[in-house]
């Protein structure tokens, strides 16, 4: 059952199953799963790796990194994705706490690779591992709940926490994505998003290998490749965070593209503004919104196109495998109407966080996954995602985490205390604005607090903008007053 692309191999080896658009030519399943063998013996028979050994990859996307994902499922290794936007500073307690047996990396990355300073660091690159054996008989024997991989999201902290994912996970979110979405063999998507978001391995890459679909990769989203693809009729599905809707959208070939082959579009990672799904409709392209995350799935929800324009921004109806209810303050559960906390069940949750057994208790209770997202239902059953618990904020489909920023802040010797909020931003949805409380007077500019982020965190966390004054607000009990710092200044 984890040999995905064996099985592909057998069922459809003639089928084109990866477009490569970073160089430039397309692979059969047969011819994938061969070049697929040949990475998996040099990881065995070169690298000495095992079933249960933690493989690292830092890189952005290219077909290597798929290689490695498919590999590492034939081994029954765990391949623990990393976020390669992220300074040494954030993926060193990532990469200590893991202890891989190997870390590969891709050429763009490789400064970074070396200040890690792991010993065991490889280039991505398929030279390596030609000389080996495209036929490969060490298929490790997998239970359902061995992990496959472990993907990273924030936590309440800020401090990211590595989702376990297992062989079942992967398999039930294509299963119920296929079924529930009606996928085939016929469809084909581009992977716009990063590999190391399960939205870039999991929303369409895994579910149309499973069903014997076509994957179109990209090394990252460009606005006129994706009109090319779309142009050349190369895809019939697409996915994205709405700032690539609203790219598209403000492009001068967004007028004269036909997107009457589009099978449907669907929007996830932040609500997207009402204008831009009545621009897709215009067009006459079923255009929806999805809900996941990596916890689950991430593909959770399905909204019927006849419900497309009648309930905008609802996510719809649970997958076929899916099991959801909301809960009030007091743990009961909430009727027609009644917002609640979003708690989702079904065989594609995570069994908990990596070495975080207090979160994992926390956060997954009796089975079911609490989401800390507001949800409620109308009296169709229909879903629709209301807000969020905690103080995140998503740019761009990126999780930033308020606490996260605040913490490095804090830390600059001119700053007494720091507030982060998101404020909303035509391009990405919404970006971090900063409140700065200075010490003593003291002089702060706001390109000098920029350079002194810049080393610190990742550069899409960096605010936006900064407003400095002599105190920030304080509720009654001393905390910092975020709602009244979200109505002055967001």
């Amino acid at each position: 059952m984890n040999d995905w692309l064996k099985k592909r191999a057998e069922l459809s080896p003639d089928k084109i199953a990866l477009t490569d658009k970073i160089k430039g030519y397309k692979v059969t399943y047969n011819e994938w799963n061969r070049k697929v063998n040949k990475l998996a013996n040099f990881l065995t028979h070169k690298l000495g790796v095992r079933k249960g050994d933690i493989v690292s990859v830092l890189s952005p996307n290219r077909r290597e990194y798929l290689d490695l994902f498919f590999a590492c499922g034939k081994i029954g290794a765990i391949l623990q994705n990393l976020n390669w936007r992220l300074t040494p500073r954030e993926l060193l307690p990532l990469v200590r706490e893991a202890k891989p047996k190997v870390i590969f990396y891709g050429e763009q990355v490789g400064e970074l690779a070396e200040e890690l300073k792991i010993k065991n660091s490889i280039e991505l690159n398929e030279i390596l591992w030609n000389s080996f054996s495209s036929e490969f008989s060490d298929v490790a024997s997998v239970n359902w709940d061995d992990p496959w991989m472990i993907c990273y999201t924030g936590g309440t902290t800020g401090i990211p926490k590595g989702v376990v994912i297992t062989f079942r996970n992967i398999t039930f979110n294509a299963i119920n994505t296929v079924i529930s979405w009606g996928l085939s063999n016929k469809d084909s998507a581009p992977i716009i998003t990063p590999l190391f978001h399960t939205g870039g391995l999991n929303v369409f890459t895994t579910p149309l290998v499973y069903i014997g679909g076509e994957n179109v990769l990209m090394y990252k989203f460009d606005v006129d490749k994706v009109f090319d693809v779309i142009n050349n009729k190369e895809i019939n599905l697409l996915f994205g965070v709405p700032s690539i809707f609203i790219m598209l959208q403000n492009s001068p070939r967004w007028e004269k593209t036909d997107f009457s082959h589009l099978k449907f579009v669907i929007n996830g990672g932040a609500p997207c503004p009402v204008p831009v799904f009545k621009k897709w409709w215009k067009k006459g392209v079923v255009f929806k919104t999805g809900y996941g995350l990596t916890e689950a799935g991430p593909n959770t929800f399905w909204l019927p196109d006849r419900y497309v324009k009648q309930k905008i921004n609802s996510v719809g109806f649970p997958l076929f495998y899916i099991d959801v209810k909301l809960i009030n303050d007091k743990g009961k559960e909430c009727g027609v109407g009644e917002e609640g906390e979003l708690l989702i069940k079904g065989p594609h949750v995570t069994p908990g966080y990596f070495k975080r057994e207090e979160e994992t208790k926390k956060n997954i209770v009796d089975g079911w996954l609490r989401t800390g997202d507001i949800a409620y239902r109308d009296s169709d059953g229909c879903y629709f995602i209301a807000g969020r618990k905690k103080d995140l904020i998503i740019s761009g489909g990126e999780n930033i985490y308020p606490i996260e920023i605040e913490s490095v802040l804090i830390s600059h010797p001119k700053i007494k205390e720091a507030a982060v909020i998101g404020v909303a931003d035509k391009k990405w949805g919404e970006v971090p604005k900063a409140i700065i409380a200075v010490k003593n007077n003291s002089k702060l500019s706001e390109e000098e607090v920029k350079d002194f982020l810049k080393t610190r965190i990742a550069s899409y966390k960096i605010p936006k903008s900064f407003v400095f004054v002599s105190e920030i607000p304080k509720t009654s009990v001393g905390k910092i007053d975020k709602t009244f710092l979200k109505k002055k200044y967001g």
